[in-house]
């Protein structure tokens, strides 16, 4: 895959997540809703948010180089995510959802891996992993 790819796979991704959020919490979510955060306020897109405000989701399809590396920069995404939903209000139930990725080298799934590095940055944000084969959604750690 290309990196040319990456906007169509992340996106499919993100549709994804949103049909089974919707799907476990039977209502309605919204795909690159904006929310004003900071001060002074200014909208920022996050990936999934339900209708009623409560439950934000940002989605990371990242997977590990092909000789099973950490992607480095892309982890530093995924803390920008983690810094973004702490701006929203305690009232939001808030999620990263990662898609499932192994590696041979590898002892843990890229989710496991970054919990285990940058869990401190997480607050009371939920890491998830979401296995597309399976299509089953669990919380790390």
């Amino acid at each position: 895959m290309s990196n040319a790819d990456n906007p169509k796979t992340g996106a499919k991704f993100q549709e994804t997540i949103c049909k089974w959020f919707t799907n476990h919490y039977h209502r309605k979510f919204i795909i690159d809703k904006k929310i004003s955060i900071g001060d002074p306020p200014k909208d920022h897109k996050f990936d999934v948010v339900d209708a009623d405000g409560t439950i934000a989701v940002e989605c990371k399809c990242y997977t590990w180089t092909s000789t099973g590396n950490v992607p480095s920069s892309k982890m530093g995404f995924t803390n920008e995510a983690a810094f973004y939903l702490t701006f929203l209000p305690d009232t939001y139930e808030k999620y990263i959802v990662m898609v499932k990725s192994n590696h041979p080298r590898r002892t843990e799934s890229i989710a496991e891996y970054y919990y285990r590095i940058n869990h401190h940055l997480l607050g009371k944000i939920h890491l998830c992993e979401y296995d597309p084969e399976t299509q089953i959604l669990r919380t790390i750690g």
